[in-house]
């Protein structure tokens, strides 16, 4: 019997093989995104010291969501972390999908953190 491999485990080694041409650096960090089914939350990280330098989630008390798990939390945390990122004067990053496909949840944070400032 064939044993079917995980989505996940599918979506790490996507991951791995974007890592593997995706880095940040001091001048244009990586914007990184984690999608669970009930939350999203992103980071910008130096890839070079290894340090993260901005992050936001929908567990963020004063984004007050109530359901992380939808396209309206991303939206708001896409807008959350330009803001943040404004404050730390980081302009440009370079996107990190983290192996998730371009769409929904994903692109609905891209999108708003470009509406709110961030240049990738």
């Amino acid at each position: 019997m064939i044993k079917k491999i995980s989505r996940n485990e599918v979506r790490k080694a996507r991951h791995s093989r974007i890592r593997t041409k995706v880095s940040g650096d001091a001048n244009t960090p990586r914007l990184s995104v984690f999608r669970s089914n009930k939350q999203i939350s992103c980071q910008i990280i130096d890839d070079v010291k290894g340090v993260t330098l901005v992050q936001a989630s929908s567990l963020d008390k004063d984004l007050k969501i109530t359901n992380g798990g939808n396209i309206e939390a991303a939206k708001l945390v896409g807008k959350s972390i330009a803001e943040k990122a404004k404050k730390a004067k980081i302009k440009t990053v370079v996107f990190d999908r983290s192996g998730y496909l371009y769409h929904g949840r994903v692109e609905a944070l891209a999108d708003a953190a470009r509406e709110n400032g961030l240049e990738f």
